[in-house]
């Protein structure tokens, strides 16, 4: 296999098995990139597969419009192969490598009685440009209508964002490291980053690059962690020697942030995964982070809670994940509508098991990765409306609009991605007066 034949290869296969087999994106990166010896490589494949699902409804409109024939139910391979050579050419790789390397991955792929076909579509995008497409197309009908009625003035930029390439963020260790010092140790690398003047430890990188390229990333002096998700440690005002709960904690970078700020707080961290536990405690371990990590579902405390009330707790909860589609562009392909009653069913159920768990004065930060009113203020409302204890306390502009209850950041605003945020406080039930 030639020079770059097999990162494009990679790349197909990838999205043959996200499009048409209904694969996870995360899932499928995790078991294929590791294959490709060269982190180079591994860094192209993922931008070429990032691009070409986020623009997926363009390129297959110039398929559909160039093509006699159209591709047969077979040729989900080939679909996905065409759709990277597109994707190359948009991320302004040197157009004849990219053009050669993909021919010859179809030839790899034996497509070689195709490889003409593909050279010759590869060049006609090359020449007259692809076509362009409403961003909107790309959700499906019903849920593009869902966001377009929570947000009817904001539906559209939310639509472009989520077409668009996420810049990287990154977050400073300042138990190790300031942030200036940090910025420093990029510029010796060559590399440029802006800081964040509302998040405290938050850089924005407008260039993505491999981890292991981040200067002192092995020895714990920064993670990567987007904006609107840095902010949630923001949230919390604790005592020192706070007991806290994060409830859905992995991949950990919650816990993890508020614990680089305050060594003393005492942290238990819960995923039902123990896989996504174990990812958890490698970060910990790279961050040299005292965390009580344990694979438990915080839906049943009765199963792993020891009696003793939490000063603290954040709920992250599982949602549609609405707010990060430019990161995980598979979300427009896997949602389907009877999820979100499903998921707001959890949401519920996460808040009612674990609110009896907070001592009276603590602080519940309820947050999701979602832009849907019902799954973030029509989920805080009805919880308000149950809960006699719960007050909804004030956050300041840094996490988005006002909803009335809670804030919401949307997708693309400062850089960041759309995130829900809410903070409780458990009070004397006769002192509550709930939002109008």
């Amino acid at each position: 296999m030639g020079p770059g034949v097999a990162a494009r290869v990679a790349a197909a296969r990838i999205l043959d098995a996200v499009l048409q087999r209904g694969r996870s994106l995360k899932a499928t990166l995790a078991a294929t990139l590791p294959e490709l010896a060269d982190g180079r490589d591994r860094a192209l494949v993922e931008a070429i597969v990032m691009t070409a699902l986020r623009q997926r409804v363009r390129y297959n409109h110039a398929l559909d419009h160039w093509l006699d024939k159209p591709l047969g139910a077979r040729d989900g391979l080939l679909r996905a192969l065409l759709l990277a050579g597109f994707a190359q050419l948009e991320l302004h790789l040197p157009a004849h490598a990219a053009v050669a390397a993909t021919v010859d991955a179809a030839r790899d792929l034996k497509r070689t009685h195709q490889a003409g076909m593909v050279n010759a579509l590869l060049r006609r995008a090359q020449r007259e440009g692809l076509p362009q497409a409403e961003p909107r197309l790309a959700w499906p009908a019903w849920l593009a209508e869902q966001v377009a009625s929570d947000w009817p003035q904001q539906a559209d930029a939310i639509f472009a964002a989520s077409a668009q390439t996420a810049p990287l963020w990154l977050r400073v260790n300042r138990r190790w490291i300031t942030r200036e010092d940090y910025l420093g140790l990029l510029r010796e690398a060559g590399i440029e980053a802006i800081p964040d003047p509302a998040l405290a430890d938050a850089l924005k990188l407008d260039a993505t690059l491999p981890v292991q390229q981040l200067p002192g990333f092995e020895a714990g002096l920064v993670s990567v962690q987007d904006a609107a998700a840095q902010a949630v440690a923001d949230a919390f005002v604790l005592a020192p020697g706070a007991r806290l709960l994060d409830a859905c904690a992995a991949p950990g970078g919650k816990a993890a942030h508020l614990a680089e700020r305050d060594a003393s707080l005492r942290i238990t961290a819960l995923d039902v995964d123990a896989r996504r536990v174990r990812r958890m405690q490698d970060t910990f371990a790279r961050l040299r982070l005292d965390i009580d990590t344990r694979c438990a579902d915080a839906a049943t405390p009765d199963a792993w809670w020891d009696g003793q009330a939490f000063n603290a707790i954040l709920i992250d909860a599982p949602c549609s994940a609405t707010g990060i589609v430019r990161r995980q562009p598979d979300v427009l392909l896997h949602r389907r509508e009877a999820d979100i009653a499903a998921l707001r069913d959890s949401q519920s159920n996460l808040l009612d098991a674990l609110w009896p768990l907070l001592a009276p004065d603590g602080t519940l930060v309820y947050a999701t990765c979602s832009i849907l009113r019902a799954e973030n203020a029509a989920q805080v409302a009805a919880f308000l409306a149950r809960t006699p204890d719960a007050a909804l306390q004030p956050l300041d502009a840094r996490f988005g609009h006002d909803t009335g209850f809670g804030q919401q950041r949307l997708p693309g605003e400062g850089g960041g991605d759309g995130f829900f945020c809410a903070r409780l406080r458990k009070v004397d039930p006769a002192s509550v007066t709930l939002p109008a």
